[in-house]
């Protein structure tokens, strides 16, 4: 296929394949069932990494507004994510000494999760969200929120009001960013000169070392290792002077960034470290990444074996949870219907849906126990034990549970 394209950061002409999930639809396009007989389109999943600068990005095929204007993702169905939030509230609020005088903003808010927690400080807030429903949902609560994509122009406009950041957080939004020259630069901008930017990840080299190919889905554009994410940051003025290795979405980063001109505090010994560790590994050679994809490949055949081995023997298979991670699992290997006959969801905007592509319907979460299936598929992997705990029920009559990634294991 015809691939050319050049990288979103470095402008370096791509020419080497990361990885090729063939098509798929997008992993949040949920379908009503009254469209189940439309056309449905389908777009490459086609991942390239740049030789220059080792950024693993996806191969443009939409914008952002076709992929974000009706969003279905919602950050307060996790009761993990939730308790996440606050944590990092708590923490930052001690570490930054902030306070009533202080103004948080966090670019991609979704529905206020956790913007919230500062205000129960007397905080104040603003939240930036592209979509409009998503956003709606922060401002009934109470939670400051404006409809916007983020990027340098928009930080202007901010800039012109008399509004600076003191804190200005990004939560598992720069990979959805397919400007990122320009999403960087508006960081710069709306940061107050003793600011801090923290903003979290998901990170490539957990991605890679435990197999989370399904984290890659058009929403997401780019895909991080701090090697990539530390030269984007620095070639905008600002500098990651702390980082941490979360456990969140299967492993993510989060880093601590401050103006170049501001030396109030210093880099921290964790860069160095996480910069060492990653060479380790190999993240600053071209040929670990090129071999990825045969890991990939090896997942799919194990999956697809123990599902037919299942069905074989007359086993009834559902899905939990209707993640987009799992959209992309599930197209990538073919399983429809013929392997799961439902899965379950506790957010009510994606209930009474279909998955997008392979179409299985999407229920409440009772279904379970209604139909007492012998398996339970976890899509959303990165939170199993939540939702083992929540579905402990299953085990009442010998049902398990299956987590796909990073190979099949059951749990009985």
């Amino acid at each position: 296929m015809n691939c050319s394209q050049t990288c979103r950061f470095c402008g370096t002409l791509l020419t080497h394949t990361f990885l090729d999930l063939g098509t798929s639809p997008f992993a949040n396009s949920y379908v009503k069932a009254e469209n189940l007989g439309d056309m449905e389109p389908f777009f490459p999943l086609y991942v390239f990494v740049c030789d220059q600068c080792f950024l693993v990005q996806l191969k443009d095929c939409s914008t952002p507004d076709r992929i974000f204007s009706d969003y279905a993702y919602f950050s307060s169905y996790s009761d993990i994510w939730l308790q996440h939030a606050s944590v990092y509230s708590d923490m930052i609020t001690s570490r930054t000494k902030l306070d009533s005088h202080s103004l948080v903003i966090e670019i991609a808010s979704n529905d206020g999760y956790l913007l919230q927690y500062f205000m129960k400080k007397n905080i104040s807030v603003l939240g930036i969200e592209p979509a409009e429903n998503v956003a709606k949902v922060a401002q009934d609560k109470g939670v400051p929120t404006r409809v916007s994509f983020f990027g340098e122009r928009y930080a202007q406009v901010l800039v012109e009001e008399g509004i600076h950041a003191d804190l200005l957080i990004g939560n598992n939004v720069l990979a959805h960013v397919p400007d990122l020259n320009d999403f960087v630069s508006g960081l710069k901008v709306l940061l107050a000169p003793e600011g801090t930017i923290t903003i979290e990840f998901p990170h490539l080299m957990r991605l890679m070392a435990e197999n989370q190919f399904d984290t890659i889905y058009h929403e997401h554009f780019s895909y991080f290792s701090f090697w990539a994410a530390e030269q984007i940051f620095r070639h905008h003025g600002l500098t990651i002077f702390d980082v941490e290795e979360i456990t969140t979405h299967g492993g993510s980063l989060r880093i601590y960034a401050r103006h170049a001109a501001d030396n109030s505090r210093q880099v921290e010994s964790s860069v160095q470290e996480l910069q060492q560790k990653e060479a380790a590994t190999g993240l600053t050679a071209l040929d670990s990444y090129l071999s990825f994809a045969e890991t990939v490949h090896r997942t799919k055949w194990q999956l697809l074996s123990f599902l037919i081995g299942a069905k074989e023997q007359g086993k009834s298979i559902v899905g939990y949870g209707a993640p987009a991670k799992g959209n992309t699992l599930l197209n990538y290997c073919g399983i429809g219907t013929d392997f799961l006959d439902y899965t379950v969801d506790r957010s009510p905007h994606k209930q009474n849906h279909f998955l997008p592509g392979t179409h299985i319907p999407i229920c409440e979460p009772n279904a379970i126990k209604e139909t007492r299936p012998d398996y339970v598929l976890i899509l959303p992997w990165n939170i199993k034990e939540e939702v083992m705990e929540q579905m402990k029920y299953v085990r009442e009559w010998g049902g398990k549970f299956i987590v796909p990634i990073p190979d099949v294991k059951v749990y009985e």
